[in-house]
């Protein structure tokens, strides 16, 4: 099987399907492991459209960093497929394809005590104060 991601004229990923190896084939004659990518484009583009625009993407992340997902961003320069930015301030680290705060994540998010936890210390992000808010929440 696998996996490809139509992509709208903005690079945003609209939809994921999956393509039969045998649908993807080179030719009908010949086996799964002929595959190619611009067999299974192909196949896309006469399921649903000679104008839509398909890229592959790999459920394991073995081709273009990671999985596609519905409104993701296809970068076809770098070939990478990367979340929406989740706030103006974040910077997009180009090594992890992951969107990164102006300040670090403070260390104790998680269990107050991991042999014996009594709270959970999460953080959410604020914006305006570019800053981690911290909620704790006994267990």
């Amino acid at each position: 099987m696998a996996h490809f991601a139509q992509i709208d004229s903005d690079s945003i990923v609209i939809n994921v399907i999956v393509v039969a190896d045998s649908d993807s084939a080179k030719d009908a004659s010949q086996s799964w492991s002929t595959w190619n990518e611009a067999g299974g484009i192909a196949f896309c583009k006469s399921l649903l459209g000679a104008d839509t625009n398909w890229v592959q993407t790999s459920f394991n992340g073995n081709i273009r960093f990671r999985y596609a997902g519905i409104g993701m961003k296809f970068d076809s320069t770098n070939d990478v497929f990367y979340e929406p930015q989740p706030y103006a301030s974040w910077v997009l680290n180009t090594s992890t394809w992951i969107w990164e705060p102006p300040v670090a994540l403070p260390d104790d998010a998680g269990m107050d005590n991991m042999e014996n936890p009594t709270a959970l210390i999460e953080y959410s992000w604020d914006e305006d104060n570019l800053a981690w808010v911290k909620t704790t929440t006994p267990l």
